[in-house]
């Protein structure tokens, strides 16, 4: 009991001091190339507060979609060894065909077009 509880007061005081430090230690006095909003080497031309299309975030779900259908797909050639591969494959074929009727329904929606 006594290593945790010297464990737990040795990282909090550590964590103090360094917090403690860094704001002592930080330089507060920001010049014109700290304030600008802009790294890249010219001025802005527009606002940066522009709305962004839904359609880039519908194309990152669906990535993020199917990317992960690949990571639940990936372990199948060794499912053959398990006592039943055909509940395996059931699974699998249900898992293709609920994702395939998804992306049917994307595309028969229009959500995969770029322009109207």
């Amino acid at each position: 009991m006594n290593m945790i509880l010297f464990m737990i007061t040795l990282s909090l005081t550590l964590s103090i001091a360094l917090t403690a430090l860094n704001f002592w230690l930080a330089q507060m006095n920001p010049d014109s190339e700290k304030l600008s909003p802009y790294e890249c080497g010219f001025d802005p031309l527009g606002s940066a507060r522009l709305p962004f299309s839904i359609r880039f975030f519908l194309v990152a779900i669906l990535f993020l979609l199917f990317d992960l259908e690949i990571a639940l797909l990936l372990p199948l050639p060794w499912a053959t060894q398990l006592q039943s591969p055909t509940t395996t494959l059931a699974w699998t074929s249900i898992l293709i065909l609920l994702l395939t009727a998804g992306l049917i329904y994307e595309w028969a929606q229009g959500g995969l077009e770029w322009a109207e």
